[in-house]
């Protein structure tokens, strides 16, 4: 395929998005890294109870903080991106202020009445203990939900370096650092201090970030800001792009909270997915079953930086698309970052079945008993990864309120299953309910997006995509484990031959897959009015 002129010509955005997701996959890979190793640290420093009761704890923290945000994450990208493209970028600034005034009352009343509830939250968590735990936790909650949503006001200005650096990197190595301090002396009564700590300095750094961004935008005349093809700017789109109502554009506060609201009570179901399956397991079987649970369940985020280093990076430009109805352009990318979504998470996911019980194992020998439990994760995460980011291109579409509905089902179905299943069968009953829960997450948003709007993520590339990872990531480690059985032998001569074919067949098919892949398809502008777009 010809990469042609209109290629040529988005070189300057080539360059500056291409930079933003390299940044965004670096930070992906360590932040995976070290939360797999934070988990590791606390699970081998501590006993099982303890580790279990932290898992829980700061389970009910990330749900709570996810309530505080208010969907303003996903609204504050929304909304400044559509502004900057439809010429509106001096709007910008009071989206923020729409964003930032409640959020830090409502992070700030949460952290209190979190506080104040201390009691019961962990009586419903199965450890009356654990009291002086979410206290802690209580303390840093505001920090961590202005930190959310400081880094995604950087990310709507296409700044993808802090949110790498703070939040994949920084806040995840202290904490590291902390825990095994912490670890050393033996003193577990540290042990929420050092989990929650970093979040105060990764505020204060996004914090002066965002306003060294501001400032800058501040300065920037339109025609310095060249985020457009054939040297247009990013605030004043060229005529074919603009819509009748550009001019006039202005985000209201209803306008904003009715888009935002939605989402955040979808965010909150999204993350009860992940995180009620532990406070559940945690009250039904015990703190020790829910440290198990835990760790199978880490693995998943390993994968998940992977994925929201792909989709940080096609948020605003699906925003941007889709605001002006550009729906062959978003459907390329649609497709595209479902392919990358693949190459980039069944690779890890896939050995992960075949050596299952010794991966736990890194966990500790009281690990192991979960290897059925990370099989499970596995499968599930190897289907969200092939049903690609339909949630986040329904919500980029302006459809929030049929992502909050898919998402309250998907919890309504986790949940469900966890109190029919986790009281027989522990942490099993709870996998199946994550399985079950992403399921609904990713058929719904696909059968809803091909009807209203024709976009769907399958291509000629998806089916080449999954064929070439289950060669080179599912024979291949098959054959490894019957000859040479499932110790780490076998692992790493599994990984070793199986990496170094994958690598030489994606290099073989880089004609087939790289003109659609993370370059044009994330770098290409509208171009054509709304009227003229839609038939594809």
């Amino acid at each position: 395929m010809s990469r042609g002129p209109a290629v040529r010509a988005a070189d300057p955005l080539l360059r500056r998005v291409a930079r933003g997701g390299a940044v965004n996959m670096a930070g992906a890979v360590v932040g995976a890294v070290l939360n797999l190793a934070l988990v590791i640290a606390v699970a081998r420093g501590f006993d099982q109870h303890t580790a279990g009761v932290l898992f829980a704890a700061t389970s009910v923290f990330l749900i709570v903080a996810t309530v505080a945000n208010l969907g303003t994450s996903n609204g504050i990208v929304y909304f400044v991106a559509r502004l900057r493209t439809l010429g509106a970028a001096g709007q910008a600034p009071r989206v923020l202020r729409l964003a930032f005034g409640p959020v830090l009352a409502v992070s700030a009343a949460s952290g209190a009445a979190m506080f104040a509830l201390a009691g019961q939250v962990a009586e419903v968590i199965g450890a009356p203990g654990a009291v002086a735990y979410v206290r802690i936790l209580a303390v840093f909650l505001p920090f961590a939900v202005f930190t959310d949503a400081a880094l995604a006001s950087t990310r709507a200005f296409h700044d993808m370096r802090a949110t790498a650096l703070v939040d994949r990197v920084g806040r995840p190595m202290a904490q590291l650092a902390l825990i095994g301090g912490v670890a050393l002396t033996g003193s577990a009564g540290l042990l929420t201090v050092a989990w929650a700590g970093p979040y105060l300095p990764a505020a204060a750094v996004a914090w002066f970030w965002l306003r060294r961004i501001l400032r800058a935008d501040a300065r920037t005349p339109p025609s310095a800001d060249r985020a457009d093809t054939g040297g247009r700017t990013g605030r004043e789109p060229p005529p074919s792009v603009r819509s009748p109502r550009s001019a006039e554009e202005e985000v209201t506060a209803r306008g904003f909270w009715g888009f935002s609201l939605p989402r955040s009570v979808a965010s909150i179901a999204q993350l009860g997915n992940q995180r009620l399956g532990i406070v559940l397991v945690a009250a039904l079987q015990g703190a020790v079953e829910a440290a198990v649970f835990t760790a199978a369940t880490r693995f998943f985020a390993v994968g998940q930086f992977a994925t929201q280093a792909i989709q940080l990076a096609a948020q605003p430009r699906l925003a941007e698309l889709l605001a002006v109805d550009d729906r062959r352009g978003a459907n390329t990318l649609y497709q595209s970052a479902t392919v990358w979504l693949i190459c980039l998470t069944w690779p890890l996911f896939l050995p992960m079945i075949v050596y299952a019980p010794l991966v736990m194992g890194l966990f500790g020998d009281d690990y192991t008993r979960g290897a059925d439990v990370l099989v499970v994760i596995c499968a599930a995460q190897l289907t969200a990864a092939a049903l690609g980011m339909g949630d986040l291109v329904l919500t980029m579409a302006g459809r929030t309120s049929w992502n909050l509905v898919d998402n309250l089902l998907a919890l309504a179905a986790n949940v469900a299953l966890c109190l029919a299943l986790v009281g027989q069968i522990g942490a099993m009953g709870a996998a199946f309910g994550w399985l079950a829960a992403i399921a609904a997450r990713k058929l719904l948003p696909l059968v809803q997006l091909s009807a209203a709007l024709g976009l769907h993520p399958f291509s000629r590339r998806w089916l080449l995509a999954m064929g070439v990872c289950l060669v080179w990531f599912g024979a291949v480690p098959l054959a490894c484990a019957a000859m040479l059985g499932t110790g780490w032998l076998s692992l790493t001569a599994a990984l070793a031959a199986g990496g170094a074919g994958y690598l030489a067949t994606l290099w073989r098919l880089r004609g087939v897959l790289e003109p659609q892949l993370l370059g044009t398809a994330f770098l290409r502008r509208p171009a054509q009015p709304a009227r003229e777009s839609t038939k594809h």
